[in-house]
């Protein structure tokens, strides 16, 4: 058995999917060594989680640099320091560089809120219901320079239910995330999903769509 997977945490808030992977991992549900969570906002109560479950935390804030490009070099000296394999982002709430997405090609994982390739940006779960879509769900996919454009690995969905609101159906929806997210990122650690030539690698062969979870 080789050394579980190092993965940092990025968040930015709460930290409910944080909290989603501390579970699975005290659980023995995922085999990650949670090394690092790091967050643009020392108030982020995700990091109160961190240092309660006795994982690193790290915290350098944004306004404190002149642009994107400057932030995100400190981020990744900051990181540089756990030597993650693999970096999740939990609610990070900053778009990334394309230097910090070089510096971290292929071992960045991100969770959307809709099933990519529909719905990239906000507000996905209003969209959704005016849409008068079927289902809606969340996609765990590797992150690259465009925004919510990496390889897809794995989406969760729910039925829309008639009449439920925005509210309800993001509820709903986060409840898949904490399912899906961990599992995703297991997957990768594991080495059952790699990130080659800019695809999405699942068993070997090339993934050309997510595998999908249907959850009621």
């Amino acid at each position: 058995m080789g050394k579980p997977c190092k993965t940092a945490i990025l968040i930015s808030g709460s930290g409910t999917n944080l909290q989603a992977f501390i579970d699975a991992v005290d659980s023995g549900d995922l085999d990650l060594e949670l090394c690092a969570v790091f967050s643009n906002n020392p108030d982020a109560f995700g990091l109160e989680r961190a240092e309660k479950a006795g994982i690193a935390t790290a915290c350098i804030q944004h306004a404190d640099y002149p642009d994107r490009e400057s932030f995100d070099q400190a981020v990744i000296a900051e990181l540089d320091r756990f030597e993650p394999d693999l970096l999740v982002l939990a609610g990070f709430m900053r778009i990334l560089s394309p230097r910090f997405v070089t510096h971290y090609a292929g071992r960045i994982l991100n969770i959307h809120p809709a099933l990519l390739p529909l719905y990239p940006g906000l507000n996905t779960h209003q969209r959704v219901l005016d849409a008068g879509d079927e289902w809606h769900g969340s996609t765990v996919h590797f992150v690259t320079e465009k925004l919510d454009a990496g390889p897809c690995i794995l989406q969760g969905r729910v039925a829309v239910l008639p009449g439920e609101s925005a509210q309800e159906l993001e509820k709903r929806v986060q409840a898949v995330e904490h399912r899906i997210y961990p599992q995703a990122a297991g997957w990768v650690g594991s080495g059952k999903v790699k990130f080659s030539k800019g695809e999405s690698w699942i068993d070997g062969a090339k993934a050309e769509m997510p595998r999908v979870v249907t959850f009621k």
